[in-house]
């Protein structure tokens, strides 16, 4: 049985774990791995040597931080194989979504290679005479990011470059369910130049996420999660002194109008909906048709969704694999059952899939319910699963009031061929990342990713610019110069002219 250690100043380390975490294959349901537990003294540890490091590292000069970045770049573009094929194993999703998610974390990297123009600061002359003042920004310190399991590699790319590249420390707390990529992340950040300390894994349970956000020598940390966890570590993080972005769950809406191109509509709300499972925070679980659209809409949907191969992520041609987890399938069937007994249309049942030789694999087909109430929770709560609920709105109007009151805001989408209607949703909706004729509209990494409402903690997004304002501090600095000779000290604050 493999043992998958912590990754502490510049190696693998044992420490003094608490105990033992299985890593499961979600295709075979069988335990593939024993994760260490790290212990509080771990934690410890791992923050000393990441406060030294970081000490020497904000001293590092920009230049040498993107050749870090640029050569840890193309690091990820040679491992990409071996990471995906760890994401496979230990998420269940196809090794091309995974290569996917790969390549929209290694956009991060991207950006991070041009630092050196993100942090530019301001600069103004004679301000006042003999007077000028110049802004910049500053590394925050160490940095902790909690992730989740459903993108082990892409949303830790999307925090830890950044925080790197601007000077900090980083100490990645990756799922227990997924901790391979976070690792093997690890040796390409050291192969690529990266001092040790500057970057380092340790995994664990909650203990550990609580000793992490009321730890005194960690800066500031990033979450991406559920939203009752979000506010934990929000309201945990403030209240001990911390920075904190932390991202909340999701229920993502799309409104159907009557004019839109419907088997285009189909095609990709079946892809947005099924992908991974469902297991992604930009997931497609709701639509919203207006008009007689509905029913058609389901059939075009179902059409699509029947040809998706279901399987072991490594299979040929399998375009879906299996949910994280035994309790996560057992939930997803409960709310289609519940819904079904509130008089929801099952209108494609993948319920009893069965996959030939890994029987014990957590798979579940694609599902579309319709005529769902909106009381049902497998309507309003975040199903993460492959399951597509279609809802009927008679007017614009009247789909627009369901998507708003939603309590998550992360993304949301239309399809239509009307311009001005087009025009009209993207002020009108209450969402943060918001697609016209797009199903998932996360941006790229140039832009930043963030959603409103309860999707979102605080009011800094994650990744881009936004990112880089995370990490870092801003300080403006004011100088005159004696031999200039201008004016004598006063007492009054009144600015000189």
């Amino acid at each position: 049985m493999k043992t998958i250690k912590q990754w502490v100043g510049g190696g693998y380390w044992d420490g003094n774990p608490t105990g033992e975490i299985d890593v499961e294959n979600p295709a075979t349901g069988e335990v593939d791995a024993k994760l260490l537990q790290a212990s509080s003294d771990d934690l410890d540890r791992a923050v000393e040597i990441a406060k030294e490091a970081q000490k020497k590292w904000a001293k590092v000069s920009l230049a040498k931080r993107t050749e870090v970045m640029f050569r840890m770049r193309q690091l990820v573009l040679d491992h990409q194989d071996e990471m995906a094929r760890l994401i496979v194993a230990e998420h269940g999703k196809n090794y091309s979504d995974a290569i996917g998610e790969i390549q929209r974390g290694r956009e991060t990297l991207d950006f991070a290679t041009s630092i050196n123009v993100a942090l530019k600061g301001e600069h103004s002359f004679n301000i006042s005479t003999g007077v000028d003042i110049h802004t910049l920004r500053q590394p925050v310190g160490v940095v902790a990011g909690i992730c989740p399991f459903n993108f082990p590699a892409m949303v830790p790319m999307w925090m830890h470059p950044l925080a790197i590249a601007t000077g900090n420390a980083f100490i990645l707390k990756p799922s227990s369910a997924t901790p391979s990529a976070a690792l093997l992340t690890a040796e390409l950040y050291k192969e690529a130049g990266l001092p040790d300390g500057v970057f380092q894994v340790l995994s664990g349970n909650r203990d550990l996420v609580t000793g992490i956000l009321e730890h005194d020598g960690i800066n500031a940390i990033s979450f991406v999660g559920s939203t009752p966890v979000a506010h934990i570590v929000q309201n945990t993080g403030v209240a001990h002194g911390k920075r904190v972005q932390a991202l909340g769950g999701a229920n993502n809406h799309a409104i159907v109008m009557p004019d839109a191109d419907l088997d285009f509509a189909a095609q990709h709300i079946s892809a947005a909906a099924f992908g991974a499972a469902g297991e992604r925070c930009m997931a497609l679980p709701v639509v919203v048709a207006v008009g007689d659209t509905g029913d058609r809409l389901a059939q075009l949907v179902k059409q699509h969704a029947e040809k998706i191969l279901v399987g072991p992520g490594m299979g040929e041609g399998v375009e879906m694999g299996p949910v994280i987890s035994a309790k996560a399938k057992e939930r997803i069937v409960g709310l289609i059952d519940d819904a079904e007994e509130r008089g929801a249309k099952v209108v494609l049942d993948g319920r009893s899939l069965v996959v030939e030789g890994h029987e014990k694999g957590h798979f579940l087909g694609p599902t579309i319910l319709t005529d769902v109430p909106l009381d049902a929770p497998a309507y309003y709560e975040e199903i993460f699963g492959p399951v597509l609920v279609i809802v009927h709105a008679d007017s614009y109007e009247d789909a627009i009031g369901i998507v708003n009151a939603v309590e998550f805001g992360n993304g949301s989408a239309i399809f239509t061929n009307d311009g001005g209607m087009a025009r009209r949703f993207t002020l009108d909706v209450e969402a943060g990342m918001v697609g016209v004729n797009v199903p998932i509209p996360t941006p790229v990494a140039y832009y930043s990713f963030g959603g409103w409402k309860q999707s979102l903690l605080g009011d800094t997004h994650i990744h881009g610019p936004e990112g880089v304002k995370f990490y870092t501090r801003a300080k403006a600095v004011t100088s005159r110069w004696p031999s200039e000779k201008t004016y004598a000290a006063t007492m009054s604050f009144q600015r000189e002219a």
